[in-house]
């Protein structure tokens, strides 16, 4: 038996001197090495005298938690406003005091955005390529181009979508005027069928993307605005996503007074005609096709002397549901006043 303890014995000493070699072994690495610092690169050293051992007994220091996403949870109510004169020529020098918005009736606070048509513009240009428009798509290409070149500034943006059996991204977001126009000359007309509402509410929802409350959001549409392809969309629900968007929406209808003599043309033109007083913006019907460029002068003047006003709603209940504003300029009943007539609150 005795043998078997002192068998045991041995066994028990030669697992301790492993052991201990290994701790060892461990210790005299963890001095020889370094924490490596957040922006050091992998393969550069630092000069030897910046180089400080490191006290294996002190515990590294803990990384700084991740910062919380920011989220903005704002009820700022964004309204860009447009006035003319009896003559219809932009007016310029109002003052936010000048203004009064009233929100259901109740008045609210103002506060300036932006001088007037300073504002950046994310636009949304809505090109109608289907065969209702064909005979006219050159010309209108054409003038659209030169618009683009006079509107956008730098900070704006445009994006443009083809309006045809089905919603089309022909230009995807550019801020270069340049590039724009270039990218409208590919453009081409088709045979297809026309998905309106469908397209409209696509483009609200891409303008809805941009979060940033300090910009105006515009759609000009060019289209006759008869819709016989559109698979989810109608009138109210383009409608309601262009409120959502806080979006104004302009339509060129090049289609002449000539809608008059048939029942799905004079609707499609109301329908544009809706969205355009729905959101402050117009609806026009040139007489000819020549007429077109001065259609999107005005649309330009309008634009560059657009006031942006906001308020935070004296009503802070998040219910979803649509709210009517009204704007004046009390002291001032000659001018003309178009702004939107309202907006959804958001739910949550």
């Amino acid at each position: 038996m005795n043998w078997i303890r002192n068998s045991r014995r041995l066994k028990s000493l030669a697992v301790f001197s492993i052991t201990s070699g290994l701790i060892l072994a461990m210790t005299a690495a963890g001095q020889s090495t370094r924490e490596r610092r957040i922006n050091e690169e992998p393969q550069q050293q630092q000069p030897k005298q910046e180089q400080t051992k490191q006290d294996p007994q002190k515990p590294k220091p803990a990384p700084d938690p991740e910062a919380p996403p920011l989220r903005i949870d704002s009820n700022l109510v964004a309204v860009p406003v447009s006035v003319t004169d009896v003559q219809g020529n932009p007016v310029r020098n109002l003052t936010v005091e000048d203004f009064q918005i009233e929100e259901e009736g109740i008045p609210q606070q103002l506060e300036p955005l932006g001088e007037p048509g300073k504002t950046p513009i994310e636009l949304a240009l809505l090109f109608d390529v289907s065969r209702s428009i064909r005979n006219r798509f050159d010309f209108e290409r054409e003038t659209a181009g030169r618009f683009l070149k006079e509107i956008l500034k730098p900070g704006d943006a445009v994006t443009i979508f083809s309006i045809g059996t089905t919603p089309k991204l022909s230009v995807p977001r550019t801020d270069n005027a340049d590039s724009a126009v270039a990218a409208t000359v590919a453009i081409q007309p088709t045979e297809d069928s026309t998905a309106f509402f469908d397209t409209v509410v696509k483009a609200s929802q891409h303008l809805n993307d941009s979060s940033n409350p300090n910009i105006r959001r515009v759609m000009v549409v060019i289209s006759d605005g008869e819709d016989t392809n559109s698979e989810r969309f109608r009138l109210g629900d383009a409608k309601r996503e262009l409120q959502r968007a806080d979006t104004i929406f302009y339509a060129i209808n090049p289609s002449g007074p000539s809608i008059h003599l048939n029942k799905i043309s004079t609707k499609g033109h109301e329908g544009m005609v809706t969205l355009a007083e729905e959101t402050g913006g117009m609806a026009f019907l040139p007489d000819k096709i020549g007429d077109l460029t001065k259609v999107f002068s005005q649309i330009t003047a309008e634009l560059q002397a657009q006031y942006l006003l906001g308020y935070y709603s004296s009503n802070e209940n998040k219910d979803g549901k649509y709210r009517h504003i009204t704007v004046r300029v009390p002291k001032r009943a000659d001018l003309r006043i178009r702004a939107r007539q309202g907006y959804y609150t958001q739910k949550g």
